[in-house]
């Protein structure tokens, strides 16, 4: 019987992808397919069994290897990945990493003497595939696994891509009814904290709603589940305030399915971003759908029809469907994920009034809320980050704001959590707490929650995140009048902002103008020509700030910006950000220095994140940069998979893009979201998962050739001089 070596280095063209570009990457990642002792590896003698071949070579050999009737390798899944964890997790977190010092060996050996292979399984990644396919089999309550060595070495590259696209978005999924509301309804922001009874707020605008879960109420009672509704007409900050104690789900969009010959209501998939929320978010959401629309069509158009439920029901896109969101939005993306999916599926039946309403929804938003006091700054034409609300957020961890109130703390004798509940109470107010929360509301709508760039300004900050976005709505609604409506398009009640009428039309030139007059205010207030780059203005100071960030770049996905002046961004302001992970979400003299007074933040340097970057390499290519946006990519796509590969299929939520030994192990107020698994990972990080998978429709085979075999940037773009 002989020893098998099903090592990259040895086992001939399919396995070559797996090689690794540095000794220090994936250290004897193999599987043996050879006689010899080579690698480590010492074969069985003539008769010898396992036992006996431990005993004489010291070298463990797995007893619990059966061989199936199809003569292959099959482990007992219990006890094989009990000792797989015995020998490789040396630090005891479930999972085989390059962090643990094991022997990184594991040999499958046949209890049958026929001639079939003894197999060697060797090094981190796959030895962590191994555990990972052991612990898959556990889950479905398999005895036996027929060790699939396809799965094992599979390329990590289209290991990944299968995981997202075949698992981990189902993973991801959400629904609001009763196979899903129990899940929904968990929150860990806010259970530790007041009561963690389920609940759901339903608008008046859907009685329908109203009544299902009232009758699930019923039908389930050991549930819990407390129904309300929320008042009619506006949202008051003092209404969302008296919910603190009470948080809950908000209802979205429900339709009805005929079910053994009865009408029932069935709540419309989502996805969530994954780690701690279990809620459907605004941007995070347009991203995900986005890399969705080929492979989970009916999710992409749940999503935008639970987004036109909110505005109709809601006024906004909320930032998510949570009670203490009521008051505020999130960065809006509507149009252009209307406008994709319906370039991707304007053959079928239905999707070009899907489209129609997710337009009139997106008009509404835009005129009820974005261009409406106190957002809408008339002196500049620029829109401006300022939801309603009043108090401390109380989604944010208990101690996250301890360095601000402790000096108010000790002012009024009082113990932090107390300080922080008589202030939201109003049982104390400070005009300068009420100032700094303004502030740090409007950073959380920025969805860039949080920064230095934000804090204790963002309310009085025309950005140009936001003012590239509300461009893009422009031209996105122009566009879409001009060239799918006949350039007329009629406003029904349920889409009309406040003083508009009813039933009235409206045409192309009417957004043609708006995104003329915001390009114009874009150009005056945040165009800075000497440095290359956008700016904030703060419309308090009346001042260009000096805050350099990666959202610059926004101006080249939106098209706001004119050649002149990508052809600046890309000279002058790229640079300042670009990593060897990645884009930076802004540059380290903006951050300022790290210390005890200005602790760092998840959204500034060096951190890096998904949004950021597919916006740049779209708005790159946009302007003819396609090497740079290729570049680009490579690097976030290398780091990516470098940390899934070296820990166990880690992929998380942010990225040190700085540096590439450990990148997720970020610094920062939140920690990172993508770490808490044992033995193999379920559902990645939601807009993590999309960047990838954009990343890889932008690179060709080489390329993804490349990323397989581990070859850092300047590697690969070496290679390919070369050629």
């Amino acid at each position: 019987m002989s020893s098998a070596d099903l090592s990259p280095e040895n086992a001939g063209s399919t396995q070559d992808m797996h090689q690794a570009a540095d000794s220090e990457r994936r250290p004897g990642s193999t599987i043996q397919h050879n006689s010899s002792s080579s690698n480590g590896v010492v074969a069985l003698e003539k008769g010898e069994t396992p036992l006996q071949q431990q005993s004489r070579t010291g070298i463990y050999v797995p007893t619990d290897v059966v061989i199936s009737t199809e003569g292959k390798s099959a482990l007992a899944v219990n006890t094989a990945m009990e000792e797989l964890l015995r020998r490789e997790d040396r630090d005891g977190d479930g999972l085989i990493t390059v962090d643990d010092c094991g022997p990184k060996s594991f040999l499958l050996e046949p209890l049958t003497h026929d001639g079939t292979q003894a197999i060697e399984i060797k090094g981190t990644y796959y030895l962590a595939n191994l555990l990972q396919e052991l612990f898959l089999a556990q889950k479905k309550g398999e005895e036996y696994l027929e060790v699939d060595l396809g799965r094992v070495t599979e390329d990590p590259v289209d290991r990944l891509q299968r995981l997202i696209e075949t698992s981990w978005w189902d993973k991801l999924k959400r629904n609001i009814d009763s196979s899903g509301i129990a899940v929904a309804a968990r929150d860990p922001k806010t259970c530790k904290t007041v009561e963690s009874r389920p609940r759901i707020y339903v608008p008046h605008g859907a009685p329908l709603q109203h009544a299902y879960y009232s009758k699930l109420a019923q039908e389930m009672p050991d549930m819990k589940l407390d129904v309300q509704w929320l008042p009619e007409g506006d949202i008051t900050a003092e209404f969302i305030r008296s919910l603190n104690d009470k948080p809950g789900l908000l209802a979205l969009e429900m339709v009805e399915n005929d079910s053994n010959r009865r009408k029932e209501l069935i709540g419309l998939p989502f996805i969530v971003p994954g780690g701690r929320f279990n809620e459907l978010y605004n941007w995070d959401s347009c991203f995900c759908a986005t890399a969705m629309i080929d492979t989970h069509p009916r999710v992409v158009e749940s999503i935008l029809r639970h987004f036109i439920f909110e505005i109709k029901h809601y006024g906004k896109i909320l930032n998510a469907n949570r009670s203490y969101y009521l008051g505020r939005a999130q960065p809006p993306f509507l149009t252009d994920l209307a406008l994709k999916n319906y370039r991707a599926t304007k053959q079928e039946p239905g999707s070009k009034d899907l489209l129609k309403l997710a337009i009139l929804a997106a008009m509404k938003e835009y005129y009820s809320y974005w261009m409406t006091a106190p957002r809408y700054d008339e002196d500049t034409g620029l829109t401006r980050y300022r939801p309603i609300g009043i108090g401390i957020p109380p989604e944010v961890e208990s101690t996250g704001f301890d360095h601000i109130l402790e000096p108010y703390a000790e002012k009024h004798n009082m113990t932090m959590t107390d300080i922080g509940q008589a202030y939201t109470n109003g049982r104390i107010q400070d005009p300068e707490l009420d100032i700094f929360f303004l502030h740090d509301r409007a950073l959380r709508e920025s969805g860039h929650d949080t920064s230095n760039r934000f804090v204790g300004v963002c309310a009085d900050l025309a950005t140009i995140d936001l003012n590239c976005l509300l461009y893009r709505y422009e031209t996105d609604i122009a566009e879409a009048i001009r060239t799918i409506f006949e350039d007329g398009l009629q406003v029904p009640a349920d889409f009309c902002a406040p003083g508009q009428a009813v039933d009235h039309f409206e045409s192309s030139a009417v957004w043609d103008c708006a995104a003329k007059r915001r390009k114009g205010s874009i150009d005056m207030y945040l165009w800075n020509e000497e440095k290359g780059l956008y700016f904030d203005y703060n419309s308090a100071t009346e001042k260009q700030t000096e805050y350099e960030t990666v959202t610059s770049l926004w101006a080249l996905w939106s098209g706001v910006a004119s050649q002149h002046q990508a052809a600046l961004l890309v000279e002058k302001g790229l640079p300042k950000f670009e990593c060897i992970g990645g884009l930076s979400s802004n540059t380290e003299n903006s951050r300022g220095p790290v210390n005890a007074a200005n602790p760092q933040k998840q959204w500034d340097y060096p951190n890096g994140w998904a949004p950021h970057q597919i916006l740049a390499w779209d708005g790159l290519k946009k302007y003819g940069y396609q090497e740079e946006a290729e570049r680009l990519a490579y690097r976030w796509l290398h780091m990516i998979t470098r940390v899934f590969v070296d820990y166990n299929g880690t992929v998380v939520e942010k990225y040190d893009v700085t540096q590439l030994k450990s990148p997720h192990r970020v610094v920062a107020e939140y920690g990172n979201q993508g770490l808490n698994f044992k033995y193999a990972p379920e559902e990645g990080f939601g807009w993590t998962n999309a960047s990838y998978l954009h990343g890889l429709s932008l690179l060709g085979l080489d390329a993804r050739h490349a990323l397989g075999q581990g070859a850092p940037y300047e590697v690969y773009a070496k290679g390919i001089q070369g050629t």
